[in-house]
């Protein structure tokens, strides 16, 4: 069928098979953010939280770029049309859908509190998508379901059940859902999204004081939208604190 692909993620360097072509994946997922967007118009261009999130995210897509043209892995986001857009939601949320689609809920701007805050969301968001863990998390369900029939579903008559996937996979459900990424995933995510940040000229070093302010958030109860699948804890924090000195090479003061 000529679906299948195996690649590795940056930095990590761990294997991964993907079903569906990222061809494909770009094409569902520009539909699917329009969707999202007809359904929850962003703020205006001229609204100050939007300009914020633009600049940040421009840096970090040019970061993006540069650091994977250093590796020779320009291939992963060759299907990338950057886009950066705000919703006012109290939501503390944030997601980059593939193709490099970012949207940010204005729940998350007080606990980023600073341009450097937001690259830490921005880049760690971003990572799920260059890392392709959508694609990863999609072609496991059509796995479970058997190989042979992925492209018949993705092809099928099926609109509804397509785009639900799809939004499933990358954390977008009905009800604007929370993540669904993997302990995995997550790890691969904070660790790309320190040197993204890096690159762009952010100071990786606050990003622990930023996940520990969102994991505060729960007060022992219900976690924030973004981690509500996979809460802060001491060893995410650990973790970060384990990479800075790969992550600070790339920061340039």
């Amino acid at each position: 069928m000529g679906v299948y692909s195996c690649s590795k993620v940056p930095i990590t360097g761990r294997r991964q098979l993907s079903l569906i072509p990222e061809t494909q994946m770009a094409g569902m997922s520009a539909t699917a953010y329009s969707d999202f967007l007809s359904e929850n118009p962003p703020l205006p261009e001229s609204n100050s939280d939007a300009q914020r999130v633009k600049r940040v995210g421009l840096k970090i897509s040019k970061a993006v770029d540069e650091y994977l043209k250093s590796k020779g892995r320009e291939d992963l986001v060759e299907n990338f049309v950057w886009e950066f857009h705000t919703v006012n939601d109290p939501t503390i949320n944030a997601w980059c859908m593939p193709g490099g689609r970012v949207v940010f809920y204005t729940g998350i701007l007080p606990l980023c509190k600073d341009d450097a805050g937001i690259a830490v969301v921005m880049g760690h968001e971003v990572a799920h998508a260059v890392a392709k863990h959508g694609n990863e998390r999609m072609s496991q369900a059509l796995g479970i379901q058997g190989a042979g029939q992925a492209l018949s579903i993705l092809t099928s008559e099926q609109p509804t059940t397509t785009r639900n996937l799809l939004l499933q996979s990358y954390g977008i459900g009905s009800q604007l859902g929370s993540l669904a990424y993997s302990r995995k995933h997550e790890s691969e995510a904070d660790k790309l999204g320190l040197v993204f940040m890096a690159v762009a000229g952010y100071d990786p070093r606050v990003a622990p004081a930023f996940w520990e302010r969102m994991a505060a958030q729960s007060n022992g109860g219900k976690p924030p939208e973004l981690l509500s699948t996979h809460p802060s804890d001491n060893t995410r924090i650990k973790d970060l604190q384990n990479f800075m000195p790969e992550a600070l090479k790339y920061y340039k003061v």
